[in-house]
């Protein structure tokens, strides 16, 4: 007993309980925030000044200092979260990123601009509090017993809740309930702020129907021949090569009159009310099958082919279901779920907010160039657009995604009120519907949520809490550590 009690208080002065969440939010800050700036790197306006030809404002790197105040007589000091807290303040550090503009080729203005502020999470790379001992931290005001993980708003300690959601990217098979399919094959495609579900089904007619977007029930194979792959011997193959499937030759007979890609093109535009030029007409289908199916494959013309082979694989799924009898996928298992922590909430929140600023700029200079008056493009960037467009979503909670509740006032009521706050997942099911299986506590759940902690009434089962031992991986170092493991014992990169 004794060896277990040195381990466990071993454990936890080694590991924080909010590890996960810091560190979320310092890959939010390194790389996330790069790489969506990166997403839209290059601002080319429709309105240019006279005498130019092409206009282009290129956003580059970009940088995040550590938390700092800017007093009224113009003086900028660092600033400490107890200070922050008594003035009522938010504790937040400045985004500068380098601009330079374009002009018909060459590059004539360079500047790095404040963009606008960001809250700082506590005991993060980002704080001033990181790697202060216990006295640096009595000194600074602050209980050396506290964890962090939280951010200050006007004051105010706000903690961001983990929210548990459906894994993307995967597929799952389910009974239908409704409709003539007995079972559905569905897939969350997600790619940066893209995320497109998709629908794989078999109607009485044995023919197998993708739907996405605008694609409502188009026959699969006719999006297999589109994509690329025409020849109905290598469209059995990569379905299965091991067992032939009657139910593919039923969806293949129907696309017999498709030989070529073009004409599975002009099938499929037929299908989704495309009405224009040949020509035009097949480059419209083509520019949505790579935009807007499974855009995770990517979105480029070398990737359609890949596209069609999953596609094969995805009938293949959804067959080994209905005819095998193998078991339908079980949405509650925590394999098919992922905790979206601080860094992945922040992501979808700047994302949106960086689009806001872009369009604004773009807005700004125009209209300077439409009155004469534009000198320099320092101008046109007002920092307190992102500013307060990110301290409002977090102050109050609102969520890009019409999602409540993912800022919340933290629980100060006592120590343990304030570490369970932090540990806190919550589903974004509705807690006035009865979703009966996802609210029973499920054979995963061992090791990783708490089985006892969960509120009673409508919440019950939908509002949970991390175990104190769970910690939760990163999912982009996973899929490295797998792709290496499978190159290693024989998996060949096409």
């Amino acid at each position: 007993m004794n060896k277990n009690k040195l381990l466990l208080k071993k454990y936890f002065e080694d590991n924080l309980l909010v590890e996960a969440d810091i560190n979320s939010y310092n890959e939010f800050i390194i790389k996330g925030i790069q790489e969506i700036v990166q997403e839209t790197s290059e601002i080319i306006p429709t309105i240019i000044p006279e005498n130019v030809t092409e206009f282009k404002i290129r956003l580059d790197k970009v940088s995040v200092t550590k938390p700092e105040i800017v007093e009224a007589d113009g003086s900028r000091r660092d600033i400490y979260p107890n200070e922050a807290r008594l003035r009522k303040i938010t504790y937040s550090a400045p985004i500068y990123m380098d601009v330079s503009v374009h002009i018909d080729g060459v590059q004539r203005e360079t500047f790095n601009a404040l963009i606008g502020k960001i809250p700082v999470m506590l005991k993060s790379k980002f704080c001033h509090l990181d790697g202060l001992k216990k006295d640096g931290l009595i000194e600074k005001g602050e209980d050396p017993n506290d964890p962090g993980g939280y951010f200050i708003l006007n004051g105010n300690e706000r903690v961001l809740i983990n929210v548990e959601d459906l894994a993307s990217n995967k597929v799952l098979v389910e009974e239908s309930k409704t409709g003539s399919s007995k079972y559905v094959a569905k897939l969350f495609s997600e790619k940066g702020s893209i995320r497109i579900p998709h629908v794989l089904e078999q109607m009485k007619d044995g023919i197998l129907y993708l739907s996405f977007t605008s694609f409502s029930r188009v026959p699969v194979i006719s999006l297999i021949k589109a994509l690329g792959l025409v020849k109905d011997k290598e469209i059995m193959r990569f379905v299965s090569d091991e067992k032939e499937y009657g139910d593919v030759f039923v969806s293949l007979y129907n696309s017999i009159d498709l030989k070529t890609e073009e004409d599975a093109l002009e099938f499929v535009a037929r299908k989704i009310g495309i009405n224009q030029p040949r020509e035009v007409k097949l480059e419209k289908v083509q520019e949505r099958l790579d935009r807007y199916l499974l855009p995770h494959i990517g979105i480029r013309k070398e990737d359609r082919i890949y596209k069609a082979y999953t596609l094969c694989k995805l009938i293949k799924r959804l067959l080994m279901v209905s005819k095998d009898g193998i078991k339908i996928d079980d949405k509650d298992h925590y394999a098919n779920k992922r905790v979206k922590l601080s860094g992945d909430l922040l992501v979808d929140l700047f994302r949106i907010n960086l689009r806001v600023l872009i369009n604004d700029m773009l807005y700004n200079f125009q209209r300077l160039v439409k009155r004469g008056k534009f000198q320099s493009t320092r101008i046109i960037i007002r920092e307190k657009l992102l500013t307060s467009r990110i301290k409002s979503a977090m102050a109050t909670g609102s969520w890009p995604g019409n999602r409540k509740g993912i800022s919340q006032n933290i629980d100060r009521t006592n120590f343990l009120a304030t570490l369970s706050h932090l540990q806190r997942v919550v589903s974004l099911l509705s807690s006035t519907q009865e979703n009966f299986d996802a609210r029973a506590l499920h054979g995963t759940h061992w090791g990783r949520l708490c089985a006892i902690e969960t509120p009673e009434g409508t919440p019950i089962g939908l509002r949970k809490n991390m175990a104190l031992l769970c910690k939760i991986s990163h999912e982009d170092s996973n899929d490295e550590k797998i792709k290496k493991i499978l190159e290693n014992i024989g998996l060949k990169v096409v």
